[in-house]
């Protein structure tokens, strides 16, 4: 009963995300598969689908100027209307240079959706609350996001169908959000950038962020076309995405409370090799059932590398940096997820459909190197273990509701100023004052 009241202020938030994910989730998955329906080679495919996630970036510096400007309500109806025209924009040209322009827009709009909707819940949650709220949220963005693959089911992405219904999943997320009562929420500004001092202080988590970019960016993007061209029907490409995201969904947290309690660099690079193994494994799968527990265990370890690279971040930041920091590791993910269709979809026009698990085992295993040497050579200076907390690519207000807890954990524990005194006495600088 207690959860439940917990939750009463944010419901209306959280049923808008889950059809808003559902129609998204959808989306992603069926344009790969109807651009491959009409010819499309995975090297077109892969610019196409870049230009959501150049239109994501774009948006995280956006979204915020448009929401000040309009208010929370009305600028989740803009784009709102926005992204579900464009969906059905798609059945009306179908054409891939049309389609490019198309997906840096829905990208723009939809990052700035969810802006609206983490921005609204940060405001509606309670200080005590903030990481359980946020736990139903991961809770229910995984969920829609694996639930909509199976909607894959109900129609060919050759017919119009499945546009219309994300058309109407987009549409009907504008009714719980529009209907609440609630006072919408002022969003404040986004916190200054501080990447090129990150590059300096924390380069292991930098290189983590914009590598598992590289590799999940891969995956969202060219995944389904992957499966097409190894014989899986539209059944079979809807149950390698919904296992994956399945999988991450399990497994990040313990993998996370693991990194916690040990040394987390060596946890990391633990992680990144085996998904490399799995992902080199899997042109070797001998069956259709094989592969897909393959890739159940792939996403388990490939989804936990963004929130350890963050993890891993915070260990080595002042506590007022978290934010910040947290941000342009967000950024440096979106970028890495930009650049990733692009090169597995040439790869796989190159050398075949395992030019996408090839290409990610060779991402995974630069990672895996990189972290390697940097442990070897270098030996980082941690503040104190933050906790893991489980996260897909999101908006800089989700990265602030998380953090706040930190931040005030942090402050309250005087250890705290005792390191803070060692660093400077050492001379070792804050990335917000170098």
């Amino acid at each position: 009963m207690r959860s439940l009241a917990m939750l009463k202020p944010v419901k209306s938030i959280l049923w808008s995300v889950a059809l808003l994910l559902l129609g998204n989730g959808l989306l992603n998955t069926l344009l790969t598969l109807r651009g491959t329906a009409e010819g499309f080679s995975s090297a077109v495919l892969g610019i196409i689908m870049s230009g959501y996630f150049v239109g994501f970036i774009c948006g995280t510096w956006v979204s915020g100027r448009l929401i000040r400007r309009m208010g929370h309500i009305r600028t989740f109806g803009f784009c709102a209307s926005i992204c579900a025209s464009v969906a059905l924009l798609h059945l009306v040209f179908i054409n891939p240079w049309v389609w490019l322009p198309l997906r840096v827009v829905y990208g723009l709009s939809f990052i700035t959706l969810i802006t609206v909707i983490e921005s609204w819940l940060n405001s509606q949650a309670a200080g005590h609350e903030r990481g359980r709220i946020f736990a139903v949220y991961m809770v229910v963005n995984l969920g829609a996001l694996a639930l909509a693959q199976q909607l894959l089911r109900l129609s060919s992405p050759e017919e119009f169908l499945l546009f219309v219904v994300i058309a109407i999943l987009i549409s009907w997320a504008l009714l719980p959000i529009t209907m609440t009562r609630r006072v919408q929420p002022k969003i404040s500004e986004r916190p200054k950038s501080s990447l090129r001092a990150l590059l300096g202080f924390a380069p292991l988590a930098v290189a983590s962020a914009a590598l598992s970019g590289l590799a999940m960016g891969a995956f969202w993007s060219m995944t389904p076309v992957y499966a097409i061209q190894l014989g899986f029907d539209i059944s079979g490409v809807g149950l390698i995405m919904s296992a994956s995201i399945v999988g991450g969904a399990l497994l990040q947290i313990p993998i996370g409370r693991f990194s916690d309690k040990h040394d987390r660099p060596k946890v990391l690079i633990w992680v990144v090799l085996l998904a490399a193994l799995v992902a080199a494994a899997m042109p070797f799968a001998p069956s259709h059932e094989i592969l897909v527990g393959l890739y159940f265990i792939w996403g388990g370890l490939a989804f936990s590398l963004y929130p350890l690279a963050v993890a891993q971040l915070i260990d080595q930041l002042h506590p007022d940096e978290i934010v910040s920091g947290s941000a342009d590791m967000l950024v440096m993910h979106g970028a890495g997820c930009a650049v990733a269709p692009i090169a597995a979809g040439s790869l796989m026009t190159i050398v075949g459909s395992h030019g996408l698990p090839i290409y990610i085992a060779c991402v995974f295993t630069l990672l895996g190197v990189y972290a390697l040497y940097r442990r070897r050579r270098v030996r980082a200076l941690v503040t104190r273990t933050a906790h893991f907390e489980p996260m897909v690519q999101s908006s800089a207000e989700a990265l602030e509701m998380i953090f706040d807890d930190t931040q005030r954990d942090l402050f309250d524990d005087p250890s705290f100023y005792e390191e803070d005194e060692r660093r400077r006495l050492n001379g070792i600088v804050n990335p917000s004052n170098s």
